[in-house]
């Protein structure tokens, strides 16, 4: 029996730093990973939401609606877009996802107020994700007690006696029980196409390089193109068939309401599929084997779960992390499903959700067509 070697361990060591030196793939793994878990959920990350999108139905303009305005603005929760002409044009921006909040001021508001008759403002929001609007929904509570603090003084201030002088009437659309259900397995659908698409397909194009049989498929007349699309087409199946799994466990288990079309719901599943297939082609072309290729899923898949607004509001991670957010089909795709399930969003409403997607299926495509010929060669 050999006795224990020092040197021949040592030279084992060596090797294996060799290797990684060499793995320029997943040596970077190594530093980036880290480094990318440290700034997304250091810096992106935020939990507290400010300066949510807000429009305004103004009905009535007096020095009492401009301080409460004004109030919902300083406490840093609420961002004003503009105004609206009237509920129904309110409603159409909630539901295609361009504000979080609607603040209604009724005519003879401030008559009303003055007479101390209690009148109220109607506060509509876009109740999907609770976790982005429960932070500023608490915070109006207290501003009416500011408000009449500051402007119902002298011969108003018997108004503030008693009951406030006026109230705010919040109005959560779609999920008003906020059920956190029917916002995280909506999202589920993302994330689960998402994994498994990219990494099925990556994992298929670096298995046959590893087993020789890429070789075969490149001595036929087949063209890139043909290739490509002749791999990706069983996975869009499959997806499908994925898609359907989580949509029957949304409804039946979770009881998750299904408002729109199934056919919306299924276009758009659909194009994230196609998405999703394309960059899990281009990461094979990147990558040696399969190890690197679940390297690059990995990393791939990080920004998604933790930027597209599954797992933290989007409107409350900083403007570069949503920019960068803004780039991933899985945002995109979240609002869609949210908005189809939830909201009941006809094509009009989808339209500025999904051409970000086809945009990048095509980008992502020609990308990974170019790489595929330089692997070609």
């Amino acid at each position: 029996m050999r006795r224990w070697s020092f040197a021949r361990f040592w030279g084992i060591v060596r090797k294996e730093f060799l290797q990684l030196r060499r793995d320029r793939i997943t040596f970077a793994m190594i530093i980036g990973v880290p480094i990318a878990q440290l700034v997304l959920f250091g810096y992106a990350i935020n939990t507290d939401p400010k300066e949510l999108p807000t429009a305004l139905i103004i009905g009535d303009r007096s020095e009492f609606t401009r301080s409460y305005i004004a109030a919902m603005e300083t406490s840093g929760y609420f961002a004003m877009k503009g105004e609206l002409p009237d509920e129904a044009a309110g409603r159409a921006a909630l539901a295609r996802g361009d504000i979080q909040f609607v603040l209604n001021i009724p005519a003879g508001f401030t008559r009303d107020l003055l007479r101390g008759e209690r009148p109220a403002l109607l506060l509509e929001a876009d109740g999907t994700d609770p976790s982005a609007t429960g932070t500023a929904i608490a915070a109006t509570r207290d501003l009416v007690a500011s408000v009449a603090a500051k402007d119902l003084l002298g011969p108003l201030a018997h108004l503030t006696a008693g009951e406030p002088p006026f109230e705010v009437r919040l109005h959560k659309l779609y999920n008003p029980e906020a059920i956190t259900q029917r916002n995280i397995v909506p999202g589920l659908m993302g994330v689960i196409l998402t994994m498994t698409m990219v990494m099925m397909t990556g994992l298929a194009m670096t298995r046959e390089r590893e087993r020789g049989t890429m070789e075969n498929l490149l001595a036929t007349p087949a063209r890139p193109l043909e290739v490509m699309t002749g791999k990706i087409l069983p996975y869009i199946f499959i997806g499908l068939i994925q898609a359907t799994i989580i949509l029957l466990a949304a409804r039946y288990v979770f009881g998750v309401p299904i408002v729109g079309s199934l056919a919306a719901l299924y276009s758009v599943a659909l194009v994230f599929i196609a998405a999703n297939l394309t960059v899990g082609i281009t990461l094979s072309s990147i990558a040696a084997n399969q190890l690197q290729a679940m390297q690059l899923t990995f990393f791939y898949f990080l920004p998604n779960m933790l930027l597209s607004g599954f797992m933290f509001p989007f409107q409350g991670m900083p403007r570069w992390a949503r920019g960068v957010g803004s780039l991933l089909p899985m945002t995109y795709f979240n609002r869609l499903v949210r908005g189809v399930l939830l909201k009941g969003n006809g094509w009009p409403d989808l339209w500025p959700n999904l051409w970000p997607m086809l945009v990048f299926t095509l980008v992502v495509m020609a990308v990974a067509l170019r790489m595929y010929r330089k692997t070609l060669d």
